[in-house]
């Protein structure tokens, strides 16, 4: 549904700057601050359902299935495999 609101100007070049700041629309920053009016999307109860959620066992048991496996954004790991490949490609010593 479409709505039209009317703004001063002042406040609509804040919405525009607050809106690029976070990387959405216009209408999808109104839309997001609305619900949060509303109490539908309240930033803080997110955070402790998402916490809730994370302490239930079955929460755990899938982040520990992978416990023993690389993690592909180990920095130290994945640099140290890359300086491998480029010394087994090229020989020599890399930094």
């Amino acid at each position: 549904m479409a709505v039209s609101v009317r703004m001063d100007p002042l406040l609509e070049k804040q919405l525009e700057q607050a809106a690029k700041r976070q990387g959405v629309t216009k209408s999808q920053f109104i839309v997001d601050a609305v619900q949060r009016a509303l109490g539908g999307k309240n930033p803080y109860e997110l955070m402790l359902a998402l916490k809730a959620e994370e302490a239930r066992p079955h929460y755990q048991a899938q982040a520990t299935s992978f416990a023993n496996v690389e993690q592909p954004y180990d920095t130290d790991a994945s640099r140290a495999l890359i300086v491998k490949k480029l010394r087994a490609k090229h020989g020599g010593s890399a930094g």
